[in-house]
């Protein structure tokens, strides 16, 4: 099990970012939430399989058609058995 706390930059919001990361993480198995930043960031919050968990911080460098990723930033954390995903 593993969770990992991203943040990422750029043209990132008002893109579909959070509902096509919604739909992966689903996809893929993985728990947790992601959100939009004040600072017009977005931050998420990945836990499950290592693999999947590394697949959607993958994903996050590049992010859907229309955005434009200047910077991710990804740290690990201790899992806290994060249930479902939300967009919040």
């Amino acid at each position: 099990m593993t969770r990992v706390r991203v943040r990422v930059r750029g043209r990132v919001q008002g893109v579909f970012f959070r509902a096509e990361a919604r739909a992966r993480a689903e996809a893929l198995g993985v728990a947790g939430w992601i959100r939009n930043a004040d600072d017009g960031t977005v931050e998420a919050v990945f836990e499950g399989d290592d693999e999947q968990v590394s697949s959607l911080v993958e994903w996050c460098r590049h992010g859907p058609a229309g955005a434009r990723v200047d910077e991710v930033e990804a740290v690990r954390e201790e899992p806290a058995g994060e249930v479902g995903f939300q967009v919040r």
